[in-house]
């Protein structure tokens, strides 16, 4: 399940997709415009920009813009970026892969063998949705 965090940010992101390709947005005006709470929203956009989706700039024309095209932001990215692993165990992650301690070796855990087929599944859908292709026709 996606958190409230994630959500925001996939929100965001839409935001500033469908804005003119030069077009500086304000937090009020993301907020706004995609029904964030602002307060939330000035971390995540931190956040994006940490992760370098998106950029700022200051001042009175401030504000935050794609600096990662539409077309390449894919969900895999916002979920692993505010929401960490895919995968439902840690034996099963490709990014923060554990082994887990219960089990003997991983080749003989049922379990494990499900969940890796699950993970793969799983991300090969998120990586094949990006922002461009949610964005509002």
């Amino acid at each position: 399940m996606l958190s409230h965090k994630a959500k925001y940010a996939l929100k965001a992101l839409l935001y500033l997709a469908e804005q003119d390709e030069n077009h500086i947005s304000r937090t009020v005006e993301i907020a706004e415009g995609a029904n964030i709470p602002k307060k939330f929203l000035e971390q995540i956009l931190l956040d994006l920009k940490r992760g370098r989706f998106v950029s700022s700039k200051q001042g009175k024309f401030g504000g935050y813009y794609l600096i990662k095209s539409k077309n390449e932001i894919t969900l895999a990215e916002i979920h692993r970026l505010f929401d960490g692993a895919i995968a439902l165990l840690p034996c099963a992650s490709l990014n923060f892969y554990e082994p887990c301690s219960d089990c003997k070796t991983e080749s003989e855990c049922s379990l494990h063998h499900g969940l890796v087929l699950i993970r793969d599944k799983t991300l090969k859908a998120m990586e094949g949705i990006t922002i461009a292709s949610l964005v509002k026709k």
